[in-house]
C-alpha cells in the first residue's frame, strides 16, 4: 500500500481518467464530423441557390 491506498485503487483512478480523455477525444471527433457534415450541406445549397439564379438570368435574357 502506498499512502494508505491499496494498489487496485490506482489503477481504478487511472482508468477513471482514461475514460475521461476517451470521451474527450470521441467529443471532439464527432464535433469534427459534424462541422464537415454543416460545411457539406451549405455547400450544397450555396450551389443550389446560384443554379437558381443563373436559370433566372437566363430566363431574363430570353424572354427579352
Amino acid at each position: 500500500m502506498i499512502a494508505g491506498l491499496p494498489w487496485w485503487m490506482y489503477i481504478l483512478i487511472g482508468l477513471i481518467f482514461f475514460s475521461g480523455y476517451m470521451s474527450y477525444r470521441a467529443m471532439r471527433a464527432e464535433k469534427e464530423l459534424e462541422q464537415q457534415y454543416i460545411e457539406r450541406e451549405g455547400k450544397v445549397y450555396i450551389e443550389r441557390i446560384e443554379a437558381e439564379r443563373r436559370n433566372k438570368q437566363h430566363q431574363r435574357r430570353h424572354t427579352s
